[in-house]
């Protein structure tokens, strides 16, 4: 397996951004047909965000778990909220499939921007 390369702090700010841009949008009310492609992108069931945070933060508590000296409850309580999480966070890769459910629903136009 080839060496991966480090991202950047930055990178991972982008990467963020990115998802809170889609949030913003999102709060537009655009047509579903126009959401479904970005949903199917983050909610891949191989390579969306669900399977990545999960792989990222199992990665992190192994990590955390082999290098660090300290053997005390509050490590341990770190890594277990890191491997619950990333289970949780798998685990909403079946949103995939709704996903695709919804592909075979046709929906309305999308109206103006409501104020909150």
């Amino acid at each position: 397996m080839p060496n991966p390369s480090v991202p950047s702090a930055d990178q991972v700010a982008q990467a963020t951004a990115t998802l809170a841009q889609t949030k913003d949008y999102l709060r537009t009310r655009p047509p579903v047909s126009d959401v479904l492609p970005l949903l199917a992108g983050l909610l891949d069931e191989d390579t969306g965000v669900p399977i990545l945070l999960g792989d990222v933060l199992r990665s992190a508590a192994r990590l955390v778990d082999q290098q660090t000296s300290a053997d005390t409850d509050e490590i341990r309580l770190i890594i277990t909220g890191l491997r619950e999480a990333a289970q949780e966070a798998t685990d909403w890769h079946v949103l995939h499939w709704d996903v695709q459910r919804l592909r075979g629903y046709a929906f309305e136009t999308a109206g103006p921007p409501t104020t909150t």
